[in-house]
């Protein structure tokens, strides 16, 4: 029998084991295609506004994909060979060596590749135009997208696997040569010995845990994070890690061993279900550990990509809440500028000339901003009239009303803003020809000019501004320099980027002219976040397959080593109703503590870190609280199918 004859051979009668591992490399192989046609697909790249940016971040992502399949086959073909061993120590024992094995494995993944690489290729460029309609719903664009294979993506994706075939067989070529003859013979019979219990150390996971949750609700306003971060992220980091593995390695054991100690133990079926447990600390701590924090990770990844996604309509306007604004030129510079948009076909809803005046603050910076470098360094002053005319076009509800002294920061971005009381109104100075102090009532997360920012370059620096009363601006108005802004409302802004590559071009004749445009950013954020929450999502997608595998290969290896004990106890009389609920309390208490422990991972760092940055968006707990209920589905899926297999698997003959 030649080396390919028992290849085939041996796929046909390890079928089952194989099935999951060709499913997944299926998987792979549409997950990689999709990702690879998406970026050379000519419908899409029309459609896109920002073609290299895309091209970038698809190419990032189908690296990172590919990262995922390479840990998923490598993870399935280490428990392949560990299933093995009998078989591969009969193979040398014929006369076969272990290059002759590793060429074996070699042709078998080939074989599988193949059959993956086939219906993959078929499977995903069918699915393409599923894909890339649902890319240009999520970017709001309504353009068709075609059914297309393009060679560029059918040569990466082969070139791919080709290259995880060739790893795989110097895993196993290295796999093969570190363990002796009579190991792998005797791979089945070693036996899992109970972990030693500590109730100290139990206590000490518990700490661990809390300690990291308790610093990540302290907030980012708190004396450890704003004084101690990089402390705080390290004591954060090993209170969740080391945390996590005690809590399997130890408090886990503490609880199953106080669950043995009472006086029911004996009672039902209790002690056949934890018994079996207590021996299998040791080797599903580091996989339970896994799972509960690469859980989390997935969770965070998708909340964070979800509301990243969600926030971006709102938050583009108020980055940059003018359609268009810039600083006024020449009169005839404003006339053509006046003259283009008006023949652009976006309709002009208003259009407002407002005059500022311009200060250099004397008062810290980072008294009134928060990340000062991002603002201009001068301040501009602007009168309470001026600023709610712009505000009756734009959102009459910003409106304010001062007096005297009184002022309000518009800080843009801001994570703390506030409304100071009457008995505590800080101070900030501004120098014109003379200093003036002004009584700051509150700091708004607004902006009045936003952004500056450049059809290529997108965002630049914001203005720093001050809004100070009407009687104040006229007191001040001669003795400062002062500046005017051309600032319009127009129909349709976020399809006016080649009207604002035009009016730009006009503005920058004059260096060093603020020009800000809500297209400019528009499509380079929208493009970008749909990109992330998309690919996030297919990321998302094959973690868990990868997670699912170590769930599933687990289970698999531990019923195959438990058949013997199990057909014992059908000798005993336990029945399969008995059994089925041995092997439920036995998984669920696999499958329940990582979960949950998942879960609060994410929430804390969700909750603390990025809901309460985003308080003025609706609806974002809600679809933090969806993708975990997903999330939980999925896993409740798993379990049910785990049992369902581990059942199986014990009912036949040892």
């Amino acid at each position: 029998m030649s080396l390919l004859e028992l290849t085939i051979r041996n796929v046909k009668r390890n079928f089952r084991l194989y099935s999951i591992y060709l499913f997944s490399m299926v998987t792979g192989v549409i997950i990689q295609f999709t990702f690879s046609s998406l970026m050379y697909n000519e419908d899409i790249m029309d459609a896109l506004q920002n073609r290299a940016n895309f091209q970038t971040g698809v190419g990032i992502a189908s690296a990172i994909v590919f990262l995922f399949i390479i840990f998923f086959i490598l993870y399935a073909n280490s428990f392949f060979m560990k299933q093995r061993k009998k078989e591969f120590g009969m193979y040398l024992l014929y006369g076969l060596n272990e290059r002759q094995i590793t060429r074996m494995v070699f042709y078998e993944t080939l074989f599988l590749s193949a059959i993956s690489l086939a219906a993959g290729i078929l499977a995903g460029g069918l699915l393409s135009k599923l894909f890339g309609m649902l890319l240009m719903n999520l970017m709001h664009y309504d353009n068709v997208i075609s059914l297309s294979f393009p060679v560029q993506s059918i040569a990466l994706t082969i070139g791919v696997f080709l290259l995880l075939a060739i790893i795989i067989s110097v895993q196993s070529y290295i796999m093969l040569n570190r363990v002796q003859l009579t190991e792998l013979f005797h791979a089945g019979q070693k036996m899992e010995k109970p972990v030693r219990i500590s109730a100290v150390m139990a206590m000490i996971s518990i700490l661990l845990l809390g300690m990291a949750f308790a610093l990540i609700s302290s907030g980012k306003g708190s004396v450890f994070w704003q004084d101690y971060a990089t402390a705080s992220m390290i004591a954060v980091a090993i209170g969740m890690i080391a945390g996590t593995y005690l809590f399997f390695r130890q408090f886990a054991g503490w609880l199953l061993q106080a669950v043995s100690r009472r006086r029911t133990y004996h009672e039902g079926n209790t002690m056949l279900w934890t018994s079996s447990l207590r021996f299998q600390i040791r080797g599903n701590t580091l996989n339970l550990t896994f799972i509960s924090l690469f859980s989390a990770a997935i969770m965070l990844l998708l909340s964070f990509m979800t509301i990243n996604y969600k926030v971006q309509f709102e938050a583009v306007g108020m980055n940059l809440p003018n359609d268009i604004a810039f600083e006024s030129q020449d009169a005839d510079r404003n006339h053509r500028i006046d003259s283009l948009i008006g023949s652009s076909g976006h309709e002009v809803r208003y259009h407002l000339t407002q005059e500022v005046l311009v200060a250099e603050p004397v008062t810290d910076m980072t008294a009134a901003f928060e990340n000062p470098e991002y603002y201009t360094p001068d301040v501009l002053l602007v009168s309470e009239p001026t600023y709610n005319r712009l505000m009756q076009e734009r959102d009459p509800e910003q409106t304010l009303k001062l007096q005297g002294d009184e002022a309000v920061i518009l800080a843009q971005g801001s994570d703390f803003p506030q409304a100071y009381p009457a008995s505590s109104q800080p101070g900030f100075t501004v120098k014109t020809d003379a200093e003036t102090t002004f009584r700051v009532t509150a700091k708004l997360d607004y902006a009045y000019l936003g952004w500056a920012s450049d059809p290529v370059s997108s965002m630049i620096v914001k203005p720093a501004v001050l809004v100070i009363s009407g009687e104040a601006y006229e007191r001040l108005q001669a003795h400062a320099e002062r500046k005017s802004f051309e600032i319009y409302g127009i129909t349709d802004a976020n399809r006016a980027e080649e009207l604002s590559r035009q009016v730009h071009a006009i503005v920058t004749e004059t260096p060093g002219a603020y020009y800000s445009s809500f297209a400019d950013v528009y499509s380079k954020q929208i493009e970008g976040s749909s990109l992330m929450l998309f690919s996030s999502g297919f990321l998302a997608l094959i973690a868990i397959f990868a997670l699912a595998s170590v769930i599933y290969f687990k289970q698999l290896r531990e019923a195959t080593d438990e058949r013997l004990q199990y057909s014992i106890l059908r000798k005993m009389g336990v029945d399969d109703r008995q059994m089925k609920s041995v092997i439920r309390k036995q998984l669920l208490f696999v499958f329940l503590p990582p979960l949950m422990l998942g879960v609060l991972h994410s929430w804390f760092i969700i909750k603390y870190y990025i809901l309460d940055s985003v308080q003025g968006f609706t609806g974002l707990t809600e679809t933090v609280w969806g993708i975990m209920g997903v999330y939980f589905l999925i896993y409740a899926l798993f379990y049910i199918s785990s049992t369902k297999v581990y059942y199986k698997i014990v009912q036949e003959a040892p």
